[in-house]
This record gives structure tokens, sequence and C-alpha cells, in this order.
């Protein structure tokens, strides 16, 4: 090997997230908003001819498709030593706490006495949610509070990566 060259390095193996979840939409919503959509362009359709007959479908049922999609795309994740919320990423070392919450608990922590500073990732179909609370004198905002079907297995695995590094 000449002096200049260096030996090629391997790339790293893909990190696999201590925790991931999608907060997708249960499938009644789904039904409810299809169903509701279908009657509302039958509604629509009714006595129209020509193209105004097939527009209120061919419109309104890809919208609702793609708005039902839109509402269920985030992603919580704990990977590379962060905690990954839809395109939001707080590095695990400025993790003091994290607390699980059930329906009432999130109620409490985002009711009436909750700071506006916080940042707050809240779907109303989810029941549970964890309180992530800052350790960065440099940051203002206080905690987070992510919504999560498996509160306990998000909050472990956020103390357990923070723990680790």
């Amino acid at each position: 090997m000449s002096p200049s060259s260096s030996p090629a390095k391997a790339p790293a193996p893909p990190v696999s997230p201590a925790y991931a979840e999608r907060l997708g939409l249960p499938w009644w919503y789904w039904l409810a908003g299809l169903g509701l959509t279908g009657l509302f362009a039958a509604e629509l359709w009714l006595g129209a001819d020509g193209w105004r007959s097939w527009v209120p479908f061919t419109l309104l049922l890809p919208a609702t498709v793609a708005a039902l999609w839109w509402l269920g795309r985030i992603r919580v994740a704990v990977v590379d030593g962060e905690l990954r919320v839809d395109d939001a990423r707080l590095p695990v070392r400025f993790v003091a706490d994290a607390i699980p919450l059930d329906a009432a608990g999130r109620r409490e922590v985002l009711g009436v006495g909750s700071d506006p500073l916080a940042f707050v990732v809240q779907r109303p179909w989810v029941g549970g949610a964890v309180q992530v609370v800052l350790d960065d004198p440099a940051d203002p905002t206080p905690f987070w509070v992510v919504s999560s079907r498996r509160p306990v297995e998000l909050a472990a695995a956020i103390m357990a990566v923070r723990d680790a590094g």
C-alpha cells in the first residue's frame, strides 16, 4: 500500500431501533371515513348527469384516503441514541426522565396547568403517552409529551439507551 492510500472502511451495519411504532388510525376510522365520504359523494351525485355524476367519487374518495393516511403517518422510534418523533429528533443524553402516562395522566399533563413551551405530539385515538423530561439548559422546552400505544416500553427504551450511552 502506498502511504497516501488507506484501507477501505466497511460500511457500518444498520442499527435496529430499540423501539419503533407507527401511530396509525384504528381500522374503524378508515371504515367510518370512507363510508361517510361515499355517502356524501352519493348525495352530490343524486340527480346529476354527465361529468357531475362521477366527479364526487373520483375527487372525494381519494382525498379521504390521503387525509386518513396523513393522520396516521407519525412514527415514534428510539434509534441511534435519539428519540425520533416524525421529523423531530431528541438526543437521549438530554433526557432526565421518561414517565409513562395512561389516558388520565396524559389529560393531567396536557390540561389547564400545562407548560406552553412543551413539545407535544398527541393523537386522540392513542390512549397512552410518555412525558420525556429534559435536562438541557440551552433548550427552553421543559418536556416532550409523545403519544404511544405502549408507553411503558417506550419509556424503558429511552432510559435504556440513555443509560447505555
